[in-house]
């Protein structure tokens, strides 16, 4: 059997990571089915230059709606004669496990987890304990308030892989789960055309960690992991940058290498300061 016999299902297409997500699998030779939430988020991927670049197109990409991801069985018309599955999104993984549970023929569930899903987030911003954590890491999930968008994102990615991990206990599905775990992703967005979108953000007032992976390297090892060979049911930490780690104040002269006119004419300020912190 070919990769072109394989249909995969892929959420959250027009995503920084699922439209990555969604070229990778093209490439490889699978035949990919992105949930979207509107047929307008179908054109925006059709519009993307990667995907303009496969030729015929039409045969190897489809698209099916899907408006509410939090509603149960959301997802069961969605994961029809689906083999394989990519889930990057932080709301809905549970649904989406139970949706696949109840068709045969899934092998393997691939979800984007992330490292604050193992490593306390004060770890990445506050505090240095020294400890060294592995993928096999565990982190309760805090019921407190919390104090910021980071720690409920954070908070977020704890309770779905906590979620994960006993759904697939509790039910012994036929299919097994891989979770990976990226640090910061960075990377071109295709999907982002307009300066305005490229400007938006705030500014941190703390350190940025220092762990990142590049878009495409951690959108590929997700389509690698779907090879039903490797062993299943594992959690793999990813990042780009070694021990070092990224600096973040070199962006400034980074973007003032790549972008001189822009940053001579202020379309590109390039005047901000981002201090790392060492993770």
């Amino acid at each position: 059997m070919s990769l072109a016999d394989d249909l995969v299902l892929i959420t959250c297409g027009t995503g920084h990571l699922g439209f990555r997500f969604i070229i990778e699998a093209l490439q490889a030779g699978y035949n990919v089915r992105a949930a979207i939430k509107s047929r307008a988020k179908a054109n925006a991927i059709l519009e993307g230059s990667s995907v303009k670049a496969f030729s015929p197109i039409s045969s190897q990409l489809s698209f099916i709606v899907v408006e509410n991801i939090l509603e149960d069985g959301t997802y069961d018309e969605a994961v029809e004669d689906v083999r394989y599955f990519i889930q990057p999104a932080l709301k809905g993984t549970l649904g989406v496990l139970k949706s696949a549970g109840k068709v045969a023929g899934i092998k393997r569930i691939v979800i984007t987890s992330s490292e604050v899903a193992i490593i306390p987030w004060k770890e990445f911003y506050q505090e240095e304990s020294g400890i060294i954590f592995s993928d096999q890491w565990k982190t309760p999930l805090a019921n407190v308030p919390n104090a910021n968008k980071f720690e409920a994102y954070a908070a977020s990615k704890v309770g779905a892989l906590l979620a994960t991990e006993d759904f697939v206990k509790e039910n012994n599905p036929g299919f097994d789960v891989i979770s990976l775990m990226p640090s910061f992703i960075i990377g071109k967005n295709e999907l982002v055309t307009d300066v305005k979108d490229v400007m938006s953000g705030v500014r941190n007032s703390y350190p940025n960690p220092s762990t990142t992976v590049f878009v495409n390297d951690i959108a590929k090892l997700h389509v690698l992991a779907l090879n039903s060979k490797d062993p299943g049911s594992q959690k793999y930490l990813a990042d780009s940058e070694g021990i070092k780690g990224t600096t973040w104040g070199d962006a400034i002269e980074i973007v003032a290498k790549n972008y001189p006119e822009a940053v001579a004419q202020a379309v590109l300020p390039n005047n901000g300061f981002q201090p790392t912190k060492s993770t």
